[in-house]
């Protein structure tokens, strides 16, 4: 591959994943006139076109995406190996990216991540909030936290978090005015606070299970939010039901503001994986990291959830 070549697939990269001359050439430390110039020469010698320009966005046609697909998991494979290289030093340095759901970021990775890094002052770590599928391996993270099923195969999952429960909670005044549901299929006669994934733009269902009966209910209310810290706002303050993990409510249900109900529907599911490509070679940063989160089980062998 020609020096020249090579350079304008990364400033490709850079525009097709940003869809943006100004944010990739800001990423790329150039100005934005010569980038556009570069695109163009590109797609003049491939004889393609590869990004579709207009006045608001730029996004990247069949063939680019074919492009983008095929070249940014190999440039990532040369970035992992120069960071690997790069570890050989004797202190630990590198830049770690990693895509996370708020609440594992919020409860398991910062936790971690506080008492690590002091330690290693030339490693650092960038986290992505995001409760989609991400394709780590196409958008250049070096791992993703997703709950053990979800997890994609071909991947190496480590542990690093307990099995995890569900919980539907209200507030006492809300409860009060509404008969707490018995069954699932009640749910739909409450308002409940929707949480919006993001990376799809679709409301999430709320999930359950009894004796081997699962069952996934679309639920309505009011309010709609990106994100579990506003949905917790809301539900104590009495705007409706929500679905969240134990482990963010249980302070409230121990405090009195908040009271569950559907508990036996809500059985333990696999908590938090951290998933990463197995054909890649983790570099010395990396690594220590991984330690750093894996779960050990707690005296006496027993996962609580």
């Amino acid at each position: 591959m020609q020096k020249e070549t090579a350079s304008d697939l990364v400033a490709f990269l850079a525009v097709a994943r940003e869809q943006s001359f100004t944010r990739a050439a800001a990423q790329l430390g150039v100005s934005q006139s010569p980038l556009s110039q570069t695109m163009r020469g590109l797609e003049a010698r491939l004889g393609v076109r590869l990004l579709m320009r207009t006045t608001r966005r730029v996004s990247p046609t069949e063939a680019g995406e074919r492009l983008l697909r095929i070249v940014a998991p190999r440039f990532g494979d040369v970035d992992a190996e120069l960071a690997a290289v790069t570890a050989l030093r004797e202190k630990p340095v590198g830049a770690i990216r990693l895509t996370s759901t708020e609440n594992a970021a919020a409860s398991i990775l910062w936790p971690a991540l506080a008492r690590f890094l002091p330690n290693y002052p030339d490693i650092k770590v960038e986290i992505v909030i995001d409760y989609g599928l991400t394709d780590i391996v196409a958008e250049r993270f070096d791992a993703g936290v997703r709950p053990g099923e979800t997890v994609a195969s071909g991947m190496i999952a480590v542990r690093i978090a307990p099995d995890m429960r569900m919980a539907v909670v209200g507030s006492p005044s809300y409860l009060a005015k509404q008969e707490p549901p018995q069954t699932p299929q009640e749910l739909t006669t409450h308002s409940c606070i929707n949480l919006r994934l993001p990376t799809h733009g679709g409301l999430y269902a709320w999930e359950f299970e009894k004796t081997g009966r699962e069952m996934k209910v679309r639920v309505d209310g009011q309010l709609v939010f990106g994100n579990a810290s506003l949905i917790l706002t809301a539900a104590r303050a009495g705007f409706g039901l929500a679905y969240l993990t134990e482990e963010q409510v249980q302070g409230d249900i121990e405090a009195g503001r908040l009271v569950r109900v559907l508990a036996d529907w809500c059985p333990p599911f696999s908590g938090y994986h951290l998933y990463y490509p197995s054909r890649r070679q983790p570099t010395q940063a990396f690594s220590l990291l991984v330690d750093a989160l894996r779960y050990r089980l707690p005296a006496g062998g027993v996962d609580k959830p």
